[in-house]
């Protein structure tokens, strides 16, 4: 049985490459033509010795995820919908700016987390992706996009772990795939353009701290635990200050001084001035020294069923106001992609209904892709004020 190159870091392509009998120069040439230049084809490396090009497709291959669709938005944002088999698919978006490109990538076809106000939630877990299934998605999209670009240079300078799934919840794949978009070899992203997003899967993120410290954004959306239950059920076993307290030890570790708080904005339920006065209390007084940290609001996208409202305009800017005269730097997220639902908390695309999905998979095969438009370089997810 062949295995999947992409499934490996460095480290344990390495470790293949010595099982058959190469040195590890071996393993960093295959790993620079595999992630650097996008070689799906080992007749492409001809710096690899010919006797190890003509034993590698017997032992290995190089396998992408098929695309079943692409959809542009009018703000330039891309959104792919890759297929991981079994009537599963996971979404994968592209965020276009002036000074940045952002891949948002998935880590688990569904998710078990179930928050009220998204929709991967209402769409139920699946199963985790392998390693190799989220380091294709940003395989893929680099080297799409430096094509249709006609760019030799990176296009893509910002992974943000925020796509379907909980990252924290597929660890023992999502490592290896930090491991390999950190590495000078392969895609060279510095700490703090790489974004894990977690909504407090504490011990694991303990381990983050020691294994492979990136950018932490943690997914609070409420101010106290009563509500919190209510939105995000994993606060239930991991309540609010457990979860400051994992904040406070991934801290000295973290390639920024601060931790980013994600909190989702729904119209009378978490928007209102005692909510704003609670959460700066509470990140401003935890543990007798409090949590140094920025706040994204998030406009909420709506879909179907979820009974939840975006809050009004007026009230997330008071929201913010009382944060940032409490001295706590808040910005508000804008929303990109809403046209193509790739907009935060809309990544479940055709497959809410799992039960259905097989079938609307194989509509999508048919489908014809429309030539690209791609609309400037750069970015991440944007913020109104400050990025």
């Amino acid at each position: 049985m062949t295995v999947n190159l992409l499934d490996f870091d460095l480290e344990g392509l390495t470790a293949f490459c010595e099982q058959l009998g190469e040195k590890r120069f071996r393993a960093v040439q295959l790993f620079r033509w595999i992630h650097q230049k996008g070689a799906s084809r080992f007749d492409e490396m001809t710096d690899l010795a010919k006797s190890l090009r003509e034993k590698l497709p017997s032992v290995c291959t190089i396998t992408p995820l098929p695309v079943l669709s692409r959809q542009d938005s009018a703000d330039g944002t891309i959104k792919w919908l890759f297929d991981v088999g079994d009537g599963n698919a996971v979404e994968t978006v592209f965020i276009p700016e002036d000074d940045r490109g952002t891949l948002c990538v998935s880590s688990q076809a569904g998710c078990a987390v179930g928050c009220r106000f998204c929709s991967t939630g209402h769409q139920g877990f699946s199963r985790n992706l392998s390693t190799g299934e989220i380091l294709a998605q940003l395989w893929y999209a680099e080297h799409f996009l430096r094509r249709h670009l006609n760019s030799p240079e990176r296009v893509i300078t910002n992974v943000v772990m925020m796509g379907m799934g909980e990252p924290l919840q597929n660890y023992g794949a999502l490592l290896p795939a930090l491991r390999t978009m950190l590495d000078d070899h392969a895609y060279g992203l510095s700490r703090r353009r790489l974004t894990v997003s977690t909504s407090g899967v504490v011990p694991f993120m303990d381990r983050l701290a020691q294994d492979c410290p990136v950018a932490l954004a943690v997914s609070l959306h409420a101010p106290n635990d009563a509500l919190r239950d209510s939105l995000v059920p994993l606060n239930r076993k991991y309540p609010i200050a457990e979860l400051l307290d994992a904040c406070l030890r991934y801290l000295p570790a973290a390639p920024r001084d601060f931790i980013t708080f994600e909190y989702c904005m729904l119209d009378g339920v978490n928007d209102q001035p005692e909510h704003a006065q609670q959460l700066l209390d509470l990140v401003r007084r935890h543990g007798g020294r409090g949590v140094p940290c920025k706040i994204n609001l998030i406009p909420f996208n709506p879909f179907p069923d979820s009974g939840l409202r975006c809050s009004p305009r007026a009230a997330v800017l008071r929201f913010g106001q009382v944060l940032n005269e409490g001295g706590v730097v808040t910005t508000v997220r804008k929303t990109r992609g809403d046209d193509i639902d790739a907009a935060c908390g809309q990544l479940a695309g055709d497959v809410l209904d799992r039960t259905n999905a097989a079938k609307r998979l194989a509509q999508r095969r048919q489908t014809i892709e429309q030539p690209v438009r791609v609309v400037g370089r750069g970015p991440a997810p944007v913020k109104e004020g400050q990025a």
